[in-house]
């Protein structure tokens, strides 16, 4: 039996490389009252290459830091986290940065775009520093937006606007896209269309996708479903088969 085998649900898949392996995480705060708060207790995690996962809890679960740690926007205060065998718990700011230019992608409940900017040139900002960026046209393409890259924010619809937001993150081709709360500021119709995207852009270019959401409808469209409760996981859930995004209801 391997480690991987050992950690709840993971999926142990030839065909799929682990991507990340997080052993004990945990995530410690002091509050301004001087008491100290555990946002992550001891996670054990795989997640393997082309994976969709869908990390389900409350709020005050833990989804958030732990998307936050794994895409090296936080550091864990204990255990250990690797990305392909490399280390990434005592990993430098300057290869942090690195990391989350070249491997990360992500997509925020609140889109972030640059108003002053059209969907194409808020695109450009990624695709201008990555190393091996896909054109901009090319990003927005594959999110149905081709007729709209010369449009403005105030333009767009709000599911437009998350669509951008995913194609800046994708430009750059990344391995992994972490998504928090992707439809949160969105009604269904619109969210739905923007899981589609999602969905799409782990079908098509095999990358590994971890959306954070408090529905649990969303989970029927994800490999696994990761539940998370006071900063531990408390079940990993397999799906036998993914719902597609545009079944969905809720």
């Amino acid at each position: 039996m391997t480690d991987s085998d050992e950690v709840q649900g993971a999926v142990v898949d030839s065909r799929r490389e682990n991507l990340f392996r997080a052993r004990g995480l945990t995530k410690t705060y002091n509050s301004t009252g001087g008491t100290v708060v555990k946002a992550l207790n001891g996670v054990d995690l795989d997640l393997f290459q082309s994976e969709l996962v869908v990390l389900l809890g409350a709020s005050g679960s833990g989804k958030s830091t732990l998307l936050n740690i794994l895409g090296g926007l936080d550091v864990p205060s204990g255990g250990t986290l690797a990305y392909r065998g490399h280390d990434l718990t005592g990993a430098t700011e300057r290869r942090l940065t690195v990391y989350r230019r070249d491997t990360v992608g992500f997509v925020f409940q609140f889109y972030n775009l640059i108003p002053s900017l059209t969907a194409r040139e808020n695109v450009a900002l990624i695709t201008d520093i990555a190393e091996d960026p896909m054109p901009p046209e090319e990003a927005l393409g594959l999110l149905g937006l081709g007729e709209r890259m010369n449009h403005f924010p105030s333009q767009l619809s709000g599911g437009e606007q998350q669509r951008v937001a995913i194609a800046r993150a994708i430009a750059k081709r990344p391995e992994v896209l972490l998504c928090d709360e992707p439809t949160g500021a969105l009604d269904v119709h619109t969210g739905t269309v923007v899981l589609e995207a999602i969905e799409r852009v782990n079908r098509e270019l095999g990358t590994l996708a971890v959306v954070i959401t408090h529905n649990a409808v969303i989970g029927e469209m994800a490999d696994r479903v990761i539940h998370l409760s006071d900063g531990k996981i408390t079940t990993i859930d397999t799906n036998e088969s993914r719902r597609p995004a545009n079944s969905l209801s809720w």
